[in-house]
Formats: structure tokens, sequence, C-alpha cells
């Protein structure tokens, strides 16, 4: 049983399934980073693969009910979503760490550089101290000989009153003359030292600046990244609760569903005790009819050569049984519309295990006719439980086999009971029971067992 692939199907359920199998490929695609981005491909052929992804998902969940299907999908999109919020997670982590290295190297750039400005700061004030020392000596030095005017080597010779006052007066001269150049020489190097330090220090300040611009620039990354880093785990986080939350509205669903799953084999082993009673009780008549005719051949056999002695023997026949049909089959198809799931077993994905699909689906738009594909005695009509409304068709016996057809998930039915002709309207396609949208699930059974509906069809 189960919804059909992609036909028309109306309402949410349809559309909820067909997104969450698109969202299934959207979100691989979305996971992709920037940094290891794939080569562009063919938008054609990316529709097909997530056509076909639609398809395998609709036909994987045919035969599940529609708030199952949806809350299935629902879950899916959300785990393909989670790679790529971790991987988006770890990215962002990887940056912040990188952000705040790159903010600590910075930041002790910017401490080096100032403690640079600091000592130049430093040696800057000490020379200057001491070139306004040297400048307050020599000026003080100028203000004393400016005082002593006429204070020279002549001056000195004319105002000695021996040869040994005029020897010590020269030497003092020299003496004072050196210590004037000295001075002099002092002041000149440490004027120069300050230009020096002045230069040093402002192309110091500079690079402080520059640094202290860098560490700015350094923090406020690292901040952008602790904060993407925040947002991709609370998107994670979310992403998480969102599938904790679809799981448990899965299981919800499950439980629902197993239930209606038991009540369709309880109806599909009760099915097969009614058409082996009913197939057991076809074979006693046709074997007991096929006595009678025996015996009436017989009889008329041994009249016939009673009646006409001078005859040895006498010519009989028979013709062959059996309902009718077309060229094709047995059975004429139940409906009109395409095929959209044949009969087979195979694993269903919220399940978790290997069932049969027992039957052939057809697809096509709500409330078209579907008819009886041979004639036969409706020996079941009405609610079925995850069958929905329900239609049992026995044909008797065709070619040794006892045939039913079962017509199944109808919107309504119209005919409840009684002989009908092959092609006569029995009900009307829909969605009842368990199913995910319109569909017929036409089932076929020999002797109460389910075969392929090609088989005779």
């Amino acid at each position: 049983m189960g919804r059909p692939g992609r036909a028309p199907l109306p309402g949410a359920p349809r559309r909820a399934l067909a997104l969450g199998a698109a969202f299934l490929c959207a979100g691989a695609l979305a996971t992709t980073s920037a940094s290891a981005r794939p080569p562009a491909s063919d938008p054609g052929a990316e529709k097909r693969k997530v056509d076909a992804q639609v398809d395998q998902l609709e036909e994987d969940l045919h035969e599940t009910s529609a708030e199952l299907s949806a809350a299935y999908t629902a879950l899916q999109s959300t785990k393909s979503k989670l790679p790529g919020a971790r991987a988006v997670l770890d990215e962002a982590q990887a940056a912040a760490a990188a952000a705040d290295r790159a903010n600590a190297i910075a930041a002790q750039e910017l401490e080096a550089a100032r403690a640079s400005e600091d000592k130049a700061e430093a040696e800057l004030d000490a020379t200057t101290k001491e070139v306004a020392e040297g400048r307050q000596r020599v000026a003080q030095f100028a203000a004393q000989i400016y005082q002593e005017q006429g204070f020279g080597q002549l001056d000195m010779a004319l105002s000695s009153t021996d040869p040994q006052q005029f020897a010590d007066r020269i030497a003092l001269v020299d003496t004072v003359m050196d210590v004037q150049g000295e001075t002099m020489d002092r002041l000149a190097t440490e004027q120069a030292s300050l230009t020096a330090l002045e230069d040093h220090l402002s192309a110091l300040r500079a690079d402080s600046a520059a640094k202290k611009k860098k560490a700015e620039q350094a923090l406020a990354r690292a901040e952008q990244a602790r904060d993407a880093a925040a947002r991709a785990k609370a998107e994670l986080d979310a992403l998480a609760a969102q599938q904790a939350s679809q799981a448990e509205a899965v299981a919800g669903q499950l439980a629902s569903e197993k239930a209606k799953l038991a009540s369709m084999k309880a109806e599909q082993s009760r099915l097969k005790k009614v058409l082996a009673q009913r197939a057991a009780e076809a074979r006693r008549r046709a074997e007991a009819a096929r006595r009678a005719e025996a015996a009436r051949r017989a009889e008329a056999a041994r009249r016939a050569a009673a009646s006409q002695q001078s005859q040895g023997s006498s010519r009989s026949g028979s013709s062959g049984g059996g309902g009718g049909g077309s060229d094709d089959g047995y059975l004429s198809r139940p409906m009109s519309g395409r095929v959209s799931s044949e009969f087979g077993t195979r694993f269903h994905p919220v399940y978790q295990i290997w069932r049969l699909h027992s039957g052939r689906d057809y697809a096509a738009p709500c409330g078209t006719a579907v008819r009886a594909a041979a004639g036969g005695t409706i020996i079941m009509a009405g609610d079925g439980g995850g069958y929905g409304n329900r239609v049992v068709i026995d044909h008797g016996l065709v070619s040794g086999e006892h045939l039913a057809t079962t017509y199944n998930h109808l919107r309504s039915i119209r005919q409840w009971g009684g002989k009908v002709s092959r092609g006569e309207v029995i009900g009307y396609e829909g969605s009842t029971g368990t199913s995910t949208g319109c569909h017929l699930h036409f089932e076929t059974l020999e002797n109460g067992d389910f075969v392929d509906p090609r088989r005779w069809l």
C-alpha cells in the first residue's frame, strides 16, 4: 500500500513530503564551506538528482500515514543540516581562537612599543636636563668673564707682581679655557643627542600609534569571531533541540502507525481465512458439478447406446471455463492513471523492517472512478482500518486458482455487495486509512495469498 510517487496530490501532506525530501538535498549543498566550494554543476542535472531523491523518498514512505511521513521528512531534513552546522561551528571556533591569538600578539607588541616609548621619553628628559644644565654653566661662565673684563693672558701678565705669579696666572687661564672648551664640546654633543632622541621618540610614538590601531583591529576581529562562534553554537544547539523534538514526534507517530500496521495484518489474516474457506467451498462445488456432469454424460451415453445398438460408441465434448478477461490477461486495469508502485518486498525507512508491498498502486486525481477488474461477487465492503475504505471481490475459480481482488483507500464506495460485472464502477479513488495521498492500492490473491497483480492483468 502506499502513496503514488509523483502523481498530483492535494493538501499539505504531499507538500510536506516533497519539501522534506528536497531539504535533504538542499541541506547537503548548503553545508559546503566557501573555502572548499565544488565546481559549478549543471542545474538540469542537479534538478534531476533532486527529483530522483524525492521520488525515492516518496516510494520509501508510500505505506506511511501523512502525519508520520511529514514528521519523518522533517527529522531527516534537520539531520541533514547538523553536519554543516557542526562544520560552521568548528570553523567559527577556529577563527575565534586564531583571532584571540592575533589579539594577544598585537597587545604584546603594543605593550612593548609603549615601553620603548616610555624609555625614550625618560632618556629624552634626562638629556634635556643635561643640555639645560650645560647651557646654564656656559651662561654662568660667560657672565663671569663679562664681569671680570680684561681677563686674559696680557692683563694677567701686566698685573703680575713677580714671575711666579705670572706663571700661575698663565696656567690658570689655560685651565679655564680648557674647561670652557670641554663644556662647549659636551654641550654640542648633548644637543645633537637631544635632537636624535627627539626624532627617535617621534618614530616610537608613530610606531605605538600604529601598534595601537593594529591591536584595536585585532580585538574587534576577535570579538566578531567570538560572536560568530556563539551564533554558530546557538544554531547547532537549536538544530539539536529541534532534532530531539522531531524524533519524539516520529516516535509518537510511529507507535500509532504500528498499531495500524498490526490491525492491517489482522485484517489480512482474516481475509485469508475467509478466502481460503470460500476457495475450499468453491472447489467442493466445482467437484460436485464435475461429478454431476460426468454422471449426466454417462447416463446420456447409456441411453444413446441402448437406443442405437448398432453404434459401438458415442462422442461427447466439454468447453473450458473461466470468466472472460482480455487478450492481455484475465483482469482489466481497475482504473485509469499511471502505476506508481509495483508489488514487491522493500525496506521501510521509518519502520526499519523489510515488508511486502502487497499490491500495485495506481496514481490519478482524487475521485477517479475505480472499476471491477473482472466479474464476481463483493464479499466485503467498508472500513478496513489501515486499508481505509475497502472493497473485496471474489472471482471464483479461474484456471484452477481461487482468485480475489481488493480495492483500497477509496474515498467512497459505490457498490456495497452483490454481483458486479467487469468494468462496473465500485467506488472512487481516495486517501483513507494509512496513506500519504490519493491513490488506489490494488491487490490480487490466489487461495488467500497475495500475488503480483501483473500475473493476471
